[in-house]
């Protein structure tokens, strides 16, 4: 049996990412109790995509952090990183929340998980596994995906401060400011890295950009691919055009779609409908429109939907509701834990002496 080319992806959704840093905290501890001696994440993908906190987590495990440690710092630390958010009418001009906090969170982390001399970062040449990292590019007003060197043409981002590239997947408009900094790259030069954005604008599930690599950067075909993809919580959308507090039509403002309740709907809506229609796209390839061919690849998504009895939102610190959303991931594993261990359990393809640098 030739071994499958093993994908995964993790969605954008804020701190809601401990529901995937629990869940593949789950799968790493199967996997060691089986006395595995290939249990961490990125032994056992050739490729990790993620979006926003799904970037986040997907550079920190291809550094060879353990999913366990980035599920307490996302626990432990969702009130360092939110909880100063700006008064109401600061909001109209400024993002809710400054990120110096996270990004000395997230440097120190993948600084402590990096062997190279003299403390310096690592940089996405540096992960263990391959990466894709979407961002939006405001500089040049387009979509962006940054790629660790897995293919002769990437010469750029391999050169890029893990924690920059993080930083930058993570810049959600209105959350966080776009990113902006600049780094000395390998050859001594130093690069600007302004203005990106939180690469869910255009790729909040990014599971059909790492099919698409896997096709085209890795000349494989659906065949050849086994594919995880793993949700932050949705709470699905639905409104029917009735204020039912005060029984009239709703009024479709500002008010509505970013100030009511708090609630950022237009931004949950842009999310969530971007991810379905990946799912229906790959749905399509995986089965055909009418569904009735034969699988043409391994797939399984895992997510869960946030019902009223937890409510969450991608900036929330209320310790209490997030671990509800790890405890659903503990459930969602449970429940998928065979085919995620007979599917993604057994090492990739992936060794040093297939590093391209």
């Amino acid at each position: 049996m030739v071994e499958k080319f093993k994908i995964l992806s993790i969605d954008g959704g804020g701190i809601r990412g401990v529901f995937p840093a629990m869940l593949l905290a789950n799968y790493e501890a199967e996997l060691k109790a089986k006395g595995e001696e290939k249990w961490q994440v990125y032994q056992n993908f050739d490729l990790i995509c993620g979006t926003s906190t799904g970037g986040i987590m997907a550079i920190a495990l291809s550094l060879g952090i353990p999913a366990k440690e980035i599920y307490e710092l996302y626990l432990n630390n969702a009130a360092t990183i939110f909880g100063n958010k700006k008064s109401f009418l600061r909001r109209f001009k400024f993002a809710a929340h400054n990120r110096e906090a996270l990004e000395k969170l997230i440097r120190d982390k993948f600084k402590a998980f990096h062997s190279g001399e003299g403390g310096e970062d690592p940089r996405l040449t540096h992960c263990k596994t391959h990466v894709a990292i979407p961002i939006y590019d405001l500089m040049e007003g387009r979509p962006s995906v940054l790629k660790s060197n897995y293919h002769p043409a990437f010469v750029r981002d391999f050169h890029i401060p893990a924690y920059q590239a993080a930083l930058a997947t993570s810049a959600a408009p209105t959350y966080f400011d776009p990113y902006s900094a600049s780094y000395i790259d390998l050859n001594g030069l130093e690069k600007p890295f302004q203005n990106k954005v939180d690469g869910g604008v255009f790729a909040n599930n990014p599971t059909l950009n790492g099919i698409i690599e896997a096709q085209k950067a890795f000349n494989l075909e659906l065949k050849d691919l086994s594919v995880l993809s793993i949700g932050t919580g949705h709470q699905r959308f639905c409104d029917a055009g009735i204020d039912k507090k005060n029984n009239h039509r709703v009024k479709y403002g500002i008010n509505y779609w970013m100030l009511e309740d708090g609630k950022k709907r237009l931004i949950e809506v842009f999310m969530q409908g971007q991810t379905q229609q990946a799912q229906n796209l790959i749905s399509i390839l995986k089965n055909g429109i009418d569904k009735r061919e034969p699988d043409n690849f391994n797939y399984i998504r895992i997510d869960t939907q946030l019902d009223e009895s937890c409510p969450i939102e991608m900036d929330e610190i209320d310790k209490g509701k997030l671990k509800k959303l790890a405890e659903k991931a503990t459930i969602e594993f449970q429940n998928n834990a065979t085919y995620i261990i007979e599917n993604f359990g057994s090492g990739s393809r992936w060794t040093d002496s297939q590093r391209t640098v």
